[in-house]
């Protein structure tokens, strides 16, 4: 059976992350890979959401108007690719601000299930972080967890914490995509 709602991490997942912030249009990379994996969700079918943390904004290290061109880049490039993303949803919020957005907490993803009004275990979401595991796990969403970004420290963390062992891992969003879609 297919998942009809992707839920993906944006920095380390779909473009490079760096641990200065991405703050600008020029500093965002996608991660080889990464757009034609999208464009492959994107034709078999399903809806694929971006929640990101960008506590950036609250840094003061860009705005929003900032981080929505940074969207706006992404959203052309896929177009270019035959793909799309069908929403973001981002937390502005500081580490300190103790908002229900800001993953780890479950708070952008439950607004995106209120969105998408999917059962949770028929969702999944990519990441390459602990956060990103712990707030799907939170409202009952699958989890892929993917290398790139802050992946591989992430996947040495999994090995001391049982919660996590039966995630599956892969090197990259486009081998993730590729496990999904052959289980169809």
């Amino acid at each position: 059976m297919s998942q009809p709602l992707i839920i993906l991490d944006r920095d380390g997942v779909i473009n490079e992350d760096s641990d200065d912030y991405i703050k600008s249009t020029d500093e965002f990379i996608p991660i080889a890979g990464s757009l034609a994996a999208i464009a492959k969700l994107t034709r078999a079918g399903y809806t694929v959401v971006v929640a990101t943390n960008q506590s950036g904004i609250a840094r003061g290290y860009f705005n929003a108007a900032t981080l929505h061109a940074m969207h706006d880049k992404l959203r052309t490039l896929l177009e270019a690719e035959g793909g799309r993303i069908d929403n973001i949803y981002y937390c502005p919020h500081g580490p300190g601000d103790n908002c229900n957005c800001r993953k780890p907490k479950p708070g952008l993803l439950q607004q995106i299930l209120k969105d998408y009004p999917v059962d949770p275990a028929d969702a999944v979401s990519i990441g390459d972080s602990l956060r990103d595991l712990q707030a799907a796990q939170a409202v009952g969403i699958p989890n892929m967890l993917v290398r790139t970004g802050k992946g591989k420290k992430t996947e040495a963390q999994l090995a001391q914490n049982s919660t996590f062992a039966a995630v599956p891992v892969f090197d990259n969003l486009s081998e993730a995509v590729d496990a999904l879609l052959a289980q169809q």
